[in-house]
């Protein structure tokens, strides 16, 4: 007769502890996060800046986030529908739009602190590998902003959009520890950096050439995927000067807002929006009528 071990036992369900809400809903990667938060106790709570990147599938989320024992803080946040004030109003999640707002997300961080003429950081970009370094300033050096980048639970394959974003803000003036190994155009045989392939998608040169390929192949197709380019006048030799411009703009005016878009609600108007969708809760009189209400029509049936 075989006997079967009996693993989950009485006293295994007895010391089961529950994984953290964040970690069971498949949100926190809290391995990484230890890493990116710990801070040196030499350090005397000086904050650990993280440069958080996040993709929905309509929006490009980034923000400039510290951790305290009470939370998380947002120090300053950019998102890529902003980008629609700067000119740029299609394509909002692909590497160029993730690179554009990268720029906004560090030109916003660096006139808040009053840093954005000591540290301008590529102001063409031409695709180099570049890292910012230290300035100076009245005679003296001045260490740049530095952030980590957080992709929390991304794949950081090589080209991934996520390094687009994290190069828009390294070239905006923030210092972010990275190496070009992750690129695109980065050559993993000769173990060098085609500065080219990368400037192309800086200028969405790789949707313009798509565009291009697709307009020939397939007429059909094009307009059904390009239909709101096509609507606004967008053309594919169009693209790179579209982005010239817009980087130019954000350079300029970080803070600009949308056109239609009102002041930012308070909590207050907020908690009304949301009670318009909530339903009201019934009394025990509307129940108690409800349910004779129903004694009544089975009656009658």
């Amino acid at each position: 007769m075989a006997f079967h071990k009996l693993v989950k036992n009485s006293a295994y369900y007895s010391r089961f502890q529950t994984k953290y809400k964040r970690r069971r809903e498949g949100k926190t990667d809290y391995y990484a996060r230890k890493r990116l938060i710990t801070q040196a106790k030499n350090k005397y709570n000086a904050p650990k800046y993280r440069l958080v990147v996040r993709f929905t599938n309509r929006d490009i989320i980034m923000q400039i986030v510290t951790s305290e024992i009470s939370g998380d803080k947002v120090f300053a946040s950019a998102y890529s529908h902003e980008l629609k004030a700067y000119g740029i109003t299609h394509g909002l999640t692909n590497w160029a739009a993730a690179y554009a707002t990268g720029l906004l997300l560090a030109r916003r961080v660096l006139k808040k602190l009053g840093l954005d003429e000591t540290f301008t950081g590529v102001e063409e970009a031409d695709g180099e590998y570049t890292l910012t370094e230290a300035a100076e300033e009245d005679g003296e050096e001045r260490r740049p902003f530095k952030a980590f980048l957080d992709v929390g639970l991304a794949r950081t394959s090589t080209g991934a959009r996520v390094f687009g974003a994290m190069k828009g803000a390294s070239d905006g003036g923030i210092f972010i520890p990275h190496s070009e190994n992750r690129f695109p155009g980065y050559d993993m045989e000769s173990e060098e950096l085609d500065a080219e392939t990368l400037k192309k998608y800086i200028y969405g040169g790789h949707v313009a050439e798509y565009m291009e390929t697709l307009a020939d192949d397939d007429e059909e197709r094009y307009k059904s995927q390009f239909g709101q380019y096509i609507e606004d006048d967008v053309e594919a030799d169009g693209l790179e000067d579209l982005y010239t411009e817009a980087h130019a703009a954000i350079r300029e005016d970080p803070f600009k807002k949308v056109e239609g878009e009102g002041p930012k609600k308070t909590k207050e108007e907020w908690k009304a929006e949301s009670k318009k969708y909530k339903t009201a809760k019934s009394t025990r009189a509307e129940r108690q009528e409800r349910i004779q209400a129903k004694i009544a029509e089975l009656r009658d049936a």
